[in-house]
């Protein structure tokens, strides 16, 4: 039976978007498995002290990291708004798959001194570099390769990847724990994953290569191209940039809070044991996963304001008693569902995020605004969320962090409450 050009058309987008989105994964899988295996790589790249002291060097590190995210989504948000979202989704899994590699090939602080985190932090820079153009992106190619009416559906997954890179560095973790004892996963077992990681990014690299451009990209005249990923067209919409920047304040900060530093705080704070906090992260994080696409579906019908808005009441409210409960929670049931509840809070924001940048700028200067503003924010805000945990933890007011999440999250409320539907006015249905 002959396929209707509706049906044609449906699995070409879901194969771009899954070439797209599984680049996603890797990239976020070399990110993240720096912050998964921390716990045992600390004391190799720092002279040695006490554990969070040595969290508290490689937290650090995380930050600055995230610092280059700015400059990658300047540089490849421009190339992408200039030579086409797939060479530029191309060049930045390159870059990754170098920072990856780098980090697994370092010798440690007894062999070669200070030169090894001086290593570490060059590698994290190349990482971050590949990270902030990959975001803007990745959000600028799965938005406009979606049809209308289900783009919330479809940018869902860059968060969908975003969670399963995460995951899968998880699983790599547990599957190490059960195979290596502590000694050999702190000696050189943590390496592993970094390898794996180079070479996924690899295999990305060839399978980017042969993704569709944009509609949208391809349609842009000549005379919008010679503009095209400029800050000075970007700055012809300092409103939607200020959006950008308001509505992830508070979403980074949570999402990072949620994931990355819980991971620490259950083992360094609730006293939970590591492969137990493992299982937990894993297990949550694949329902937050499944959470994503129900929430982009729910934003098609809705809208994306009502989302955003609930996450703004319900993170202010609720971040501060999660915590505190969380203290004094031994059992890892209870850790669990109390992590639950925090991640189903941050969806509102993670599931709809990307669209909803997306929506705000025109295809000349889409990847640009999406990704530089939403990446200096990163670096200020998401980047330093774990290190302001830990220092605050150092000098016994941890708890002082929880409000500062807090606030930040009702910074965004207001954005969220004072803007209006993207959904209704978006630049991408305007183009078509």
């Amino acid at each position: 039976m002959a396929q209707t050009n509706g049906q044609v058309k449906t699995r070409s987008i879901a194969s771009n978007i899954f070439k797209g989105s599984v680049g996603n994964l890797i990239e976020w899988y070399d990110w993240y498995v720096y912050a998964a295996f921390s716990v045992y790589f600390s004391e190799v790249f720092f002279p040695k002290g006490d554990p969070t002291s040595q969290l508290l060097n490689t937290s650090a590190i995380f930050a600055v990291g995230f610092l280059m995210r700015p400059l990658g989504s300047l540089l490849l948000g421009r190339y992408a708004d200039r030579h086409g979202r797939r060479a530029a989704l191309t060049l930045s899994i390159t870059v990754m798959a170098g920072g990856s590699l780098i980090i697994a090939c370092t010798p440690g602080y007894g062999t070669i001194g200070v030169l090894s985190p001086i290593i570490l932090v060059l590698a994290r820079l190349l990482q971050g570099l590949s990270l902030g153009g990959e975001y803007g992106t990745s959000a600028t190619y799965l938005s406009e390769m979606a049809n209308k009416g289900r783009r919330g559906f479809y940018s869902s997954f860059q968060y969908v990847t975003l969670i399963a890179g995460q995951l899968v560095a998880l699983g790599v973790q547990i599957i190490l724990q059960q195979m290596l004892n502590e000694s050999e996963m702190m000696s050189w077992g943590w390496r592993i994953p970094f390898v794996i990681g180079a070479m996924g990014a690899l295999a990305v690299l060839w399978l980017r290569r042969s993704m569709d451009e944009s509609e949208q990209f391809s349609k842009m005249s000549t005379k919008n191209k010679g503009n095209a990923g400029t800050i000075r067209a970007l700055m012809k919409h300092p409103k939607a940039v200020m959006v950008v920047v308001g509505l992830t304040l508070g979403g980074t900060v949570a999402f990072y809070t949620y994931t990355t530093y819980l991971q620490k705080f259950m083992v360094n704070t609730v006293g939970l044991p590591k492969d137990v906090v493992s299982w937990i992260n894993f297990i949550a994080l694949f329902v937050f996963a499944l959470l994503q696409p129900i929430a982009g579906l729910l934003s098609d019908r809705i809208g994306r304001r009502p989302l955003l808005i609930g996450f703004g009441i319900f993170g202010t409210l609720l971040t501060v008693p999660l915590f505190l409960l969380m203290e004094h929670i031994k059992n890892p049931y209870g850790a669990f569902l109390l992590m639950m509840v925090g991640l189903i809070i941050v969806t509102g924001y993670t599931s709809i995020n990307a669209i909803v940048k997306a929506e705000l700028f025109p295809t000349e200067i889409r990847a640009l605004g999406v990704g530089f503003p939403y990446g200096v924010t990163v670096a200020i805000f998401g980047g330093t969320a774990e290190f302001i945990a830990l220092w605050f933890k150092s000098i016994g007011t941890e708890s002082i962090f929880y409000y500062y999440v807090a606030a930040c999250i009702f910074v965004s409320f207001i954005v969220y409450w004072r803007m209006g539907e993207t959904s209704k006015d978006s630049h991408i249905d305007a183009e078509k």
